[in-house]
């Protein structure tokens, strides 16, 4: 029989469906082939490194046999759906998890990537310490990852809450000059708060006063006011998400300058209202300069810089409650540590510690009569000093130990530890040094060259966007450090959970909070970074100070990951690349 003959329709139809055949055949045949190929480069396969699920212990979840060993940690502590066992957690004090070095932890030249969840309460009085790392730090190399409070940097609490991730390969340290706020004789204060950086200055000139400045990039400083009409800014601290200033009348006649001429009292503290604009919280008692500022219990405290000492802790509005002085000496400097304010003292080489009903004093760190700043070092409150140019840090037998002292300088007063490394600034050259371990100091440069003074001073210090910024008088210029690569979350990151990733992703750094981009460091040579070392990863430790708050679900993956595999880890966990 004849075949029908096929019309046009017809012929068209059963071309599309060979065609639809073929393409469903493709289709299937690249299906098969991911799914050979995509264990291997998806978050789930070869690149997952290891993985710490930290839900009742410390094993590797991967299989690889990272298992960590425990310090301390609560393994059975509430995840973040409130599951029990369900994370680690950390007190602040000691508590850790070390895992052995191996080939497989090391990062190289390479990218790679760190994930986990992370939990911190809202009243924190520590430092909230160290995440994750693994770092030489007589190399200076490796990586770590931190949640920084730096409280007692001079006068300012300097950071609250920052996200740092940093790593180094030995690199040489390197300063940028970022120019002078307004007439600024000195920046007393700096701090970074809801990604900006300010510098509260001392401007002691007829017609002048003190004033607040907004960083706005290299050598650019916009004005944001003057607080009230005396002559300094002493002190800044981010308190319930605002930015508070403390003022005060200068005496700069003790820096060896010529008294100044504005004769205003200060004393009084302030709250940022944006622009120029200042809301007044209150005058304290007594006080014609502010000394040291920070946020204790949730409540915020100040201090005199003059005698009478005093110690207030502010109720709201304009009201301040007056507290008992550390046996009437000055409290200048506040730091936190391992749930006690600290405070240095300017009456007597001397700190003390209040729980929050009383002060407890400790023995004088040597010879000295005045203590500045503070910071904290493997776990251990340091505290700089005048005028040895000495360092202690504090031992768990409530000791001193003498860390040395900064070339043959007389004073040391912000110190901050940053990428790793801790470093202070000097009197009276200004230098700036940083602590290489047992009692060595390494000098990185000189900030300040104004001619023919007595005095020059490194005064405060403040972390953003990856770099070390310090002031100095009397030459009033800000100064910036680039030591090895750095990112910096510049938003104090709230209290609660947070999924936090951490990359070096080709010739930068990256974090991501909650599954979405944070912060980015500048350029760098990805060659000039070979992070390799024989030190143990440690999970809750590191340079600084142990971690205070839970961990879950930790991961190290050996590539930088996208970032919808990002989202997908910060929505459930499971990334779906």
């Amino acid at each position: 029989m004849k075949a029908p003959h096929r019309t046009g329709a017809m012929a068209a139809t059963q071309h599309g469906n060979k065609t639809s055949g073929i393409a469903a055949g493709f289709f299937h045949a690249c299906l098969t082939l991911l799914a050979v190929l995509l264990p291997a480069c998806s978050p789930e396969g070869a690149d997952l490194v290891v993985r710490w699920k930290l839900a009742g212990d410390a094993k590797d979840a991967t299989g690889h046999g990272h298992d960590g060993e425990n310090h301390g940690a609560d393994l059975s502590a509430s995840g973040r759906t409130g599951t029990k066992a369900g994370a680690a957690r950390f007190d602040g004090r000691d508590d850790f998890i070390s895992v052995p070095h191996a080939a497989a932890l090391q990062t190289g030249r390479g990218d790679f990537s760190i994930a986990l969840w992370l939990h911190t309460t809202e009243k924190v009085d520590d430092d909230l310490g160290e995440i994750i790392g693994k770092f030489d730090p007589q190399r200076r190399n490796g990586f770590t990852l931190c949640l920084r409070n730096n409280t007692g940097v001079a006068w300012s609490q300097a950071n609250h809450r920052q996200l740092q991730f940093g790593i180094d390969s030995g690199t040489q340290p390197r300063w940028r000059d970022e120019g002078r706020p307004g007439k600024a004789l000195c920046a007393f204060s700096l701090a970074t708060h809801d990604g900006v950086l300010y510098a509260g200055t001392c401007e002691p000139g007829s017609g002048e006063s003190g004033r607040v400045y907004r960083y706005d990039g290299p050598g650019k400083w916009s004005d944001c006011g003057a607080p009230d009409g005396s002559n300094a800014v002493c002190s800044l601290a981010a308190f319930e998400g605002r930015l508070y200033a403390g003022t005060g009348k200068y005496r700069v006649s003790g820096s060896a300058q010529p008294e100044s001429e504005n004769q205003i009292l200060g004393g009084k503290v302030f709250r940022y209202e944006g622009g120029s604009r200042w809301t007044d919280c209150g005058q304290l008692s007594g006080v014609e300069a502010i000394g040291g500022m920070v946020v204790f219990g949730g409540r915020l405290h100040a201090t005199s810089l003059y005698k009478p000492a005093g110690f207030f802790r502010y109720q709201g509005g304009i009201e301040w409650e007056a507290l008992p002085a550390p046996q009437d000496k000055r409290a200048v400097a506040l730091g936190l540590f391992n749930g006690s304010l600290w405070a240095g003292c300017y009456d007597a080489g001397l700190v003390f510690r209040f729980d929050g009903k009383a002060w407890h004093s400790y023995p004088p760190l040597g010879d000295n009569t005045q203590t500045y700043g503070m910071a904290v070092l493997g776990g251990g409150l340091c505290v700089s000093t005048w005028p040895s140019g000495r360092v202690y840090r504090l031992s768990p037998d409530d000791t001193w130990q003498d860390l040395g002292q900064s070339g043959e300088e007389k004073e040391t007063m912000g110190t901050v530890l940053h990428n790793g490394m801790l470093y202070t600034g000097t009197l009276p050259l200004a230098q700036v040094y940083r602590y290489d371990g047992g009692t060595t100091w390494t000098h990185t440069a000189q900030l300040d060259h104004t001619p023919e003074v007595k005095y020059r001073r490194v005064w405060t210090m403040a972390q953003h966007q990856g770099r070390l910024f310090a002031s100095t008088l009397p030459s009033g210029r800000i100064h910036s450090l680039e030591a090895g690569a750095c990112v910096t979350h510049d938003r104090e990151l709230a209290p609660g959970w947070h999924h936090i990733t951490a990359m070096r992703a080709g010739n930068r750094l990256r974090l991501f909070v909650d599954g979405t981009p944070a912060a980015e460091s500048a350029p760098f040579d990805p060659a000039a970074f070979d992070l390799d070392n024989d030190q143990p990863l440690k999970i809750g430790s590191g340079p600084g100070d142990f971690f205070h708050g839970s961990l879950s679900d930790v991961r190290l993956y050996r590539r930088a990951l996208e970032e919808m595999e990002i989202k997908a880890l910060a929505r459930d966990g499971v990334a779906k690349p």
